[in-house]
């Protein structure tokens, strides 16, 4: 059977070994454990289905159980500062469905990113903040709100403001539930939005937009075939309907919540450094 999921890691734990073309190294610093991936070749592609790229994990303490603040956020800012160019203006997108709790990460993170593009530099500097990079923040909704595909809206706005990179922020499904709410992925090949839960929308990547894309997210929900098929070893789901519902964690309300929290701050600081956290989001109010 298909095995839905988004996290790269776990693809890798598909195959037993590593194909040719894949290197895969491990980091453990604090209560985090990071994980490595990059695919070089066809390959790699083709044994760990995806593209050619690098794939970043870091794995946290629960969410729901609380999070180590900014110490969590900057492990995920200094993985997130190695993916991105150092200048130029940066278009943060938050997909998804605020809606839709589970699907309502992007959305969330956007109402917690300092926008800065359209600030005047004298106004910036007696808020005291210099040297700020240009940052545009936008949640494009989706087709079933504005009957406007994300990807439409994204193309538009990189066509008129020219970004050095897009950073999409997004939803993702895991193949176990021990990953839900723990885990953030990050990676510079972009995304399929909705790949994970057989609802595919178009890719939003450098060759689709003519713009680098990063894409960051963390697990939310669990395709329950799959989580039929870790559980059991076969896929034995009863019917049709039983076979597409989604999984997700009760305490759902409270890991979106925190999980907007460290992936915002992880961008806040990557995108102005030299200003405190504190001071950021004392501007936003």
């Amino acid at each position: 059977m298909q095995i839905r999921t988004d996290l790269a890691i776990e693809s890798g734990e598909i195959s037993a070994d590593l194909p040719k073309g894949v290197t895969c190294n491990e980091e453990v610093k604090g209560s985090a454990k990071i994980t490595r991936i990059i695919i070089e070749n066809k390959e790699g592609e083709a044994a760990l289905s995806r593209p050619m790229g690098r794939y970043v994990t870091v794995e946290v303490p629960a969410l729901s159980d609380g999070i180590n603040g900014e110490e969590t956020a900057n492990l995920v800012a200094n993985e997130l500062e190695k993916l991105i160019p150092k200048s130029g203006t940066v278009l943060v997108v938050g997909l998804g469905n605020k809606t839709i709790t589970p699907d309502a990460l992007g959305p969330a993170v956007c109402d917690r990113v300092l926008a800065t593009r359209h600030i005047e530099k004298e106004i910036l500097r007696s808020a005291g903040i210099e040297n700020v990079r240009s940052v545009a923040v936008v949640a494009p909704g989706v087709l079933g709100q504005t009957g406007i595909e994300s990807f439409d809206v994204i193309k538009g706005l990189a066509d008129k403001i020219n970004p050095a990179v897009v950073i999409t922020v997004d939803a993702l499904a895991s193949r176990k539930p021990s990953r839900l709410g723990k885990t953030v992925q990050m990676t510079d090949t972009g995304i399929q939005p909705g790949a994970g839960v057989g609802n595919a929308r178009r890719e939003i990547n450098k060759k689709t937009l003519g713009v680098s894309v990063v894409a960051l997210g963390v697990p939310t929900v669990v395709d329950a075939a799959t989580l039929v098929y870790d559980m059991v070893g076969e896929s034995k789901t009863s019917d049709k309907t039983t076979a597409e519902m989604i999984v997700t964690p009760r305490e759902i309300d409270l890991i979106i919540d925190r999980a907007a929290t460290l992936i915002a701050d992880a961008l806040n600081l990557t995108l102005q450094q030299g200003t405190e956290l504190k001071l950021i989001k004392e501007i936003m109010g």
